[in-house]
């Protein structure tokens, strides 16, 4: 008697679709969950390996010792250190070489980072008058104990002192206002304790105003009321 045909071939598996068709319907979700778990395992694993990029070291440059308010930067002021990135201030400076001859505004303390607001530039006088083309303007006062109570920070009215009568004229010219609202960002040679040192303020303006308080300063006295 002839036995009966088997639909498979011993020695073969099964074909996929037979598999495929009778699986139980809670098998694909629980293929997929797995799946999900696995890819979230390599996942957490791959972030632990790269840590946290704001723990990461980056450099920046900080005060080598106690700066002065006008000090002139060099080599000798200045140190590089790596400090987290999380941790730095913005516009935190990492080049020592863009600090260097820079004027700082303020005192520093020794291992304070620095900033591109903590010196002369433009980026300070932006933000000392929230326009981006500002300028910083030097002025020589006419009184030297002005500047002395002076500090930077300070809103300022600049004033032209009367001027010499003009040949024909009745008297001196008044008094004018040359710029409102000037932002002191420097007052240089104050608390020296010599009185009769010249003080040289700077303050930031906005271009048109700047172009006019320079060109006076170079024929008439100038002085400083507070707002």
């Amino acid at each position: 008697m002839k036995p009966p045909r088997l639909d498979t071939d011993l020695g073969r598996g099964l074909r996929w679709d037979l598999v495929t068709r009778y699986r139980p319907p809670w098998a694909d979700s629980t293929f997929a969950r797995r799946l999900l778990a696995v890819a979230l395992t390599v996942l957490a694993g791959a972030l632990f390996l790269r840590g946290d990029p704001e723990a990461h070291p980056a450099a920046v440059v900080v005060a080598a010792h106690d700066l002065a308010p006008g000090r002139v930067l060099d080599a000798t002021d200045l140190q590089r250190v790596l400090r987290p990135a999380g941790t730095l201030p913005e516009g935190a400076v990492g080049d020592v070489a863009a600090l260097l001859g820079a004027t700082v505004t303020g005192a520093v303390h020794g291992g304070e980072i620095l900033t591109d607001l903590r010196v002369l530039g433009p980026r300070l006088a932006a933000a000392a008058t929230g326009a981006a083309d500002a300028r910083i303007v030097p002025i020589r006062l006419a009184d030297n104990a002005v500047a002395d109570i002076l500090r930077t920070g300070d809103r300022v009215d600049v004033i032209a002192a009367e001027e010499s009568a003009a040949e024909g004229a009745p008297g001196p010219a008044p008094p004018r206002t040359l710029a409102t609202d000037a932002a002191v960002v420097l007052i240089a040679g104050a608390g020296k304790g010599r009185a009769s040192e010249e003080h040289v303020v700077l303050v930031a303006l906005d271009p048109a105003r700047a172009t006019a308080v320079a060109g006076a300063s170079l024929r008439t006295p100038l002085t400083v009321v507070f707002r």
